[in-house]
């Protein structure tokens, strides 16, 4: 069985900028105050923090700063995801360089693949990479939907720990739940679906909602739904 990540809120920071460049200061005050509130995890560099927008030094200088902040109080997950699955796997590499304890990895867009071809970059990405891999569905966003029969294959991945679903699609999330069991845990990847997928044996959520309110997301997935 694979070992879990963390249960319960992690938060997908947002990246504070000033006058153009990272503002390092507000990063690490946004850091200092999940911490203080007991958040789970931090993913720096997720969509929500708009790597897509960021050069390669930004995104350097945001994974540094929150590896350096969080100093190992919580697991840090980086955004890695693209649609150029090399380009996935050496960012990868650089992550795990910089410090980070898994990646997230959204499904490639525009490329629109085939589920077939959706397996194959996931077990390229799993099979060439040491960081655990997080797979990201959220078909609003990438125009690919992860059937639940490609999720089950994935799960049998070693490095493929779990799933972030926000396809807000309740009937496949069970599809996918009965299918891989508990070979991989699921993450809420959308805020108003962190409760249902919590009763259905979610580990939590990763959230963007607790950038503002992360003691209340805190409470809410340990027990104060």
């Amino acid at each position: 069985m694979k070992k879990t990540l963390f249960t319960g809120c992690g938060t997908a920071l947002i990246t504070p900028f000033q006058n153009g460049t990272v503002d390092v200061d507000a990063l690490r005050r946004l850091i200092d105050l999940q911490l203080e509130n007991g958040i789970d995890a931090l993913v720096a560099n997720g969509t929500t923090g708009e790597p897509a927008t960021m050069n390669d030094e930004e995104w350097v200088l945001v994974l540094k700063t929150v590896v350096e902040q969080a100093n190992g109080r919580v697991p840090v997950i980086c955004g890695t995801g693209g649609n150029n699955t090399a380009a996935v796997i050496a960012k990868a590499k650089l992550a795990r360089e910089l410090g980070a304890d898994a990646q997230l990895c959204v499904t490639p867009y525009y490329n629109k693949t085939t589920q077939a071809g959706l397996i194959a970059h996931y077990q390229a990405i799993a099979r060439n990479t040491d960081l655990p891999v997080i797979v990201y569905n959220v078909p609003s966003r990438t125009g690919l939907n992860i059937l639940p029969e490609t999720l089950a294959v994935l799960a049998e991945e070693e490095n493929i720990i779990a799933v972030k679903e926000a396809s807000a699609n309740m009937i496949q999330i069970m599809d996918m739940m009965r299918l891989c069991g508990d070979k991989i845990d699921f993450y809420s990847g959308s805020d108003e679906l962190t409760a249902p997928i919590m009763a259905l044996g979610g580990k939590g959520v990763i959230s963007v909602l607790s950038n503002i309110a992360p003691a209340q997301m805190r409470q809410m997935t340990h027990g104060r739904i």
